[in-house]
Formats: structure tokens, sequence, C-alpha cells
């Protein structure tokens, strides 16, 4: 059998993913066939990748990214559940690459057996084709009301022997308290997992951290195997909306606005990564229809739900903004479900996104109809882009200043980016985002070298 570990967290957003990929990282530079794994992801961020049929299948981004800094190609045992809120309370299931049907919150316990099946068997097989796998926990291990049905953090353990770490956000404060609390909740069989920490985002001196973590050491027998520092030009493709707080581009002279619509449901708005490189331009989200009078350009991003979504813009009189923005020949630029809002009418005869027989108006600002459709189209394009959705337009996706694309990706290509920017803001690019992302998945496996003790852990996943 290969090597295993699993990347666990004190809470969500901890700082799995960044280790995770870091990991990653740094075992492939040592010439080790690596691969990520998360048994279940819960995000409207996705990814489309070969399913293990050949066609087309859909993972969570954060492992298709991981999949990237081990130098492996990304499939969709990798993320074999990935979950898509489409309310506080239900979330449609891709399992395998395809869709699912829904688990709700009702039915949890019961509806995640089936799933975890298919996420021991994914993980049992990358197992069986890679020299080691790095396993992504999800949430917190302690999670002790959901500990019956869990397949994701120690129910993965339990179920493949894994060894497991445990990292935590210190610029949060808290980081012993909740170092200490994680082990002390679990049971005695779980426990005997954890081999240890990781402390994640430091600023300042580590020498005031020894101490404490000598001390945490004694209280539980476990070692800290390092402590990464806070670095201004780490971050990764995000999983979680919560991410796009303070997610902006430096502002200098001359530079244009970007407003992208903060939509309750957005999904992949990774799509505006590659604009926020772009030294002459400030992208922000934004949720407030004044923040749309000074703008240059304003996008419209995908969302889960494209009915519900426009509506909620209708309330707070976001529709009239972009529409004024549009008459003042601003440009306006719509992704997936941000193009259908551009139409005109949008049908739902089916009940895709809830309500059969469903029928709104969209903003009028494109001649195109939207038709959803039970069957979601997933495609990759070349040389940058995918295809994520069940509305099917017909009609002419760009009139003026209005443009609209159901690919999601495209402006990752540098010459789509420079050509779209060039047209609609008279801007000439200035960044590459292909070197950008792999500088960053350098930097972190720098990280993970200078400040972790990776033999150690190296030796934890034999």
């Amino acid at each position: 059998m290969s090597g295993v570990l699993l990347v666990a967290g004190m809470t969500s957003d901890a700082g799995k993913s960044v280790l995770t990929t870091g990991l990653c990282r740094a075992f492939a530079r040592r010439g080790i066939r690596v691969a990520p794994y998360k048994a279940q992801n819960m995000s409207n961020n996705s990814m489309v990748v070969t399913g293990f049929d050949g066609d087309p299948g859909e993972i969570g981004r954060a492992q298709w990214v991981q999949a990237l800094a081990a130098g492996a190609t990304p499939e969709v045992a990798m993320n074999p559940v990935l979950l898509k809120p489409g309310s506080d309370r239900r979330s449609h299931v891709v399992r395998m690459g395809r869709p699912d049907g829904e688990v709700s919150a009702r039915n949890w316990h019961d509806g995640r057996a089936r799933l975890a099946e298919t996420a021991f068997a994914a993980f049992d097989d990358l197992r069986s084709r890679f020299e080691l796998v790095v396993a992504e926990g999800a949430g917190s291990p302690a999670e002790i009301n959901l500990r019956s049905s869990d397949y994701v953090n120690m129910g993965l353990a339990r179920h493949g022997d894994v060894p497991t770490i445990v990292v935590g956000d210190i610029d949060r404060g808290g980081w012993f308290a909740s170092a200490y609390g994680t082990l002390m909740l679990l049971d005695a069989d779980d426990q005997a997992l954890i081999k240890g920490y990781v402390v994640n985002r430091f600023r300042g001196e580590v020498a005031l951290l020894r101490p404490g973590l000598a001390d945490l050491e004694q209280r539980t027998g476990r070692p800290t195997y390092g402590v990464l520092p806070w670095h201004p030009d780490l971050w990764l493709d995000s999983e979680d909306a919560l991410d796009l707080v303070g997610r902006r581009a430096a502002v200098g002279a001359g530079t244009r606005r970007v407003a992208v619509v903060r939509l309750p449901r957005i999904s992949n708005f990774t799509d505006v990564d590659a604009l926020g490189l772009e030294p002459g331009l400030d992208v922000e989200f934004v949720s407030d229809p004044a923040r749309l009078a000074d703008a240059d350009l304003v996008v419209l991003p995908g969302t889960r739900a494209t009915i519900a979504d426009l509506a909620w813009l209708r309330e707070r009189g976001l529709d009239v903004a972009i529409q004024r923005h549009a008459q003042a020949g601003r440009p306006v630029l719509g992704i997936c479900g941000g193009c259908q809002m551009l139409g005109r009418v949008i049908d739902d005869p089916d009940g895709i996104e809830g309500t059969v027989g469903a029928r709104v108006e969209g903003l009028g600002l494109l001649d195109l109809t939207t038709r959803f459709d039970a069957t979601k189209r997933l495609a990759l394009h070349e040389p940058a882009g995918y295809e994520i959705h069940h509305g099917r337009i017909t009609g002419e996706p760009s009139s003026g200043s209005v443009s609209g694309t159901m690919v999601h990706g495209s402006l990752e290509d540098d010459a789509t980016r420079a050509a779209y920017l060039a047209e609609a803001l008279d801007v000439a690019s200035a960044a590459s985002f292909p070197a950008a992302r792999a500088a960053r998945l350098d930097l972190l496996g720098d990280l993970v070298e200078e400040h972790l003790d990776l033999d150690a852990i190296l030796e934890l996943t034999r």
C-alpha cells in the first residue's frame, strides 16, 4: 500500500487546502508520485476534468489546483463527492463527477451512507495507483454531532488507518485552546490517529510560540511539525464565497474599477481572479447599487440559483444600476448564470432550480433566451475554460458594450483576457495568469520546505 496522510483542521478555513497543496508540491519536488484527495467538498467553485469513463466530470476547484501542484492529472477520484449548496438546507450532489440528486439537512445522516461507500472506494483506488495520497479533511474532525456519519475526517482516517495532522489559523487567536480541545473531544481510537499539529498564518517571532508548543506537546504527547508564516503573496483558488472578503487588487493612479456583483449563491467566482492580477485594475466584490456608479466594468458572475439571485438583484435595485451602466455605454460582462440574467427570458419548465414552470424576465440587455434542461452540460475548452450549467442559451450573447459567455475560466488565458480588456476598457494586459499560479504554487512549496519538518511528516505517511 502507498503512503497516506490526512490534513485536518481545527476550524473551517484553518489552512487545510493551503497545507495540502503545499505538501503536494513539496513531495512532488522530491520525485514522489502524489495525489490529492478530499472525500467530500462543499463548494460552488468547481472544475471540469476527465471523468472515470473518459467523459467530462466535475470536482472541487481546490482539488484541481492541488493536482496541478502535485504534477498529477486531475480526476474525479480526487474529489468523489461534491456538494453544491442550492439553499441553506439543501445541496445538490455530484458523485464521481456526475449529478446524483440532492441531500438535505433532514436526511443528512442517512443520505451520506452511500456517499461514504463511494468516497472510500475512490480513496482506495488512488492509494493503489500513487505512491502517496495527501487527503484534506472538511471543517473540523471534532464535529461530534456529525461523527457517526463522518467519512471526510476521522471516519476516513479510521477507514484507511491514516495518520492525521491538525492545522489551525493562529491569526484568528485561540490556537492552543483549539489544538488541545480538538484532540480531547475525540474518542480514544480517533485520538490514536492524531499525530501532531501545524501552525498556519503566524505573524511575528516564532521564539515567542515555542514555550506554548512545548507545553502542548507535554500535555498531548504530540509535536507541532512547524509554523507556516503569513505571506502577502499567498492565495489560492478559493472554495468558499466567505473568502471573498478583502479580495481586492492594489489601487494606484489610473486604476480602473471592476465591480463584481456578489450574488448570494455566487459560484465559480475564481473567473475574475485573472482580472485581479492586472496592475491596472481594482477588482471589488459589491452588493450595493451605489458601488456600481463609478465602476468602469461590471461583472455578473456565475450562480448556483440564477432565478433566485436575479430576484435578489431586483430587490436591491442592482438591476437598475446595471442597466444604467450599460445604457451609458460602459461594459458589462456576464458569465454563465450572469450571462443568462442579461438576456430577455429565463424558462425553467422542469423546476431545475426549484419551481416547475418558472418563467422570469431577464435584464433585457442581450437578445437571448435561457431554457433549463435536466441534463447538466460539462465541457472543457482550449486553451482555457470550461462549462458547467443546466441553462441552454439561444440568441446573440453580445450587444454593444454588453457581452456574455457560458464559459468559465476563459479569462485565465492571457491572450483572451488581453483581447477583452483592450476592447472593453482600452487597457493593455500586463500580467500572465498561468505564470502567476505556478509562482504561487512554488512559493507555497518553498514555505513548506523551509518551515515544516517535512522529513518527519513524510515518515508519518509510511
